[in-house]
């Protein structure tokens, strides 16, 4: 009889501990997600006022992207809306808007990317295609905020250092408009194409050693770091 009622009083008692750590998780994810947020935001906040060059700026998207390795996209989402509001608060619409394109949505794409085991072939150049998209964009809005075109001061200083290039081999021509536009789209495309190298690089190193391990590196790639 005893035995009975102590198997029916674990029958009872373990769904409603199951249900208890159940309850846990959205809290925990909630939890989390505001702590990233704030993380995020003060990682952009000291980058923008005490600029470390791209060492704090590798940083900007793994809140995000971490979050949602742990947790899956609906709280990555709210990471990145409560990190534009805190922003939005601590340096105003604006400077909220250059973080969330491309950095918030980079964070978005390399989670869902990572989550799903995608290669580094396929992550690191959807990553520099859509910060090369976010590039144009901050520059097309900085040029309406200062009321210039910027692109035509980054094809004067391409022409310039073209023209440089051009004396070093003996050249004395100038460099014509759609060479220097090409040189100037290759720059910006291999310049995001290192910072999402070296993100990933980043990614592997820490997030292994809090439980949310990324994909691997290619083989090549391991025996340069290994």
């Amino acid at each position: 009889m005893t035995q009975k009622l102590s198997n029916q009083f674990e029958q009872v008692s373990e769904p409603s501990i199951k249900t208890k750590s159940e309850q846990l998780v959205p809290t925990r994810a909630m939890v989390e997600s505001a702590f990233m947020a704030s993380v995020t935001a003060t990682i952009f906040l000291i980058n923008t006022y005490f600029p470390a060059g791209p060492l704090l700026r590798m940083f900007y998207a793994m809140p995000i992207a971490l979050i949602y390795l742990r947790w899956g996209a609906k709280p990555a989402w709210k990471t990145m809306l409560v990190t534009l509001l805190l922003l939005s608060v601590l340096m105003g619409p604006l400077r909220s808007i250059q973080f969330v394109i491309p950095f918030g949505f980079l964070g978005i794409l390399l989670g869902y990317l990572w989550k799903r085991q995608f290669p580094w072939a396929i992550s690191i150049p959807l990553g520099t295609f859509l910060c090369t998209l976010g590039s144009v964009f901050q520059v097309s809005l900085l040029s309406v905020m200062v009321g210039e075109n910027l692109w035509v001061y980054i094809t004067v200083q391409m022409t310039s250092f073209l023209g440089w290039l051009w004396q070093m081999f003996g050249s004395l021509d100038q460099p014509t408009l759609w060479v220097v536009q090409i040189f100037a789209i290759a720059g910006l495309v291999g310049s995001n194409f290192i910072y999402m190298l070296l993100v990933h690089l980043v990614a592997l190193l820490l997030f292994e050693r809090l439980g949310n391990s990324i994909p691997s590196a290619p083989k090549w790639l391991e025996t340069i770091i290994y």
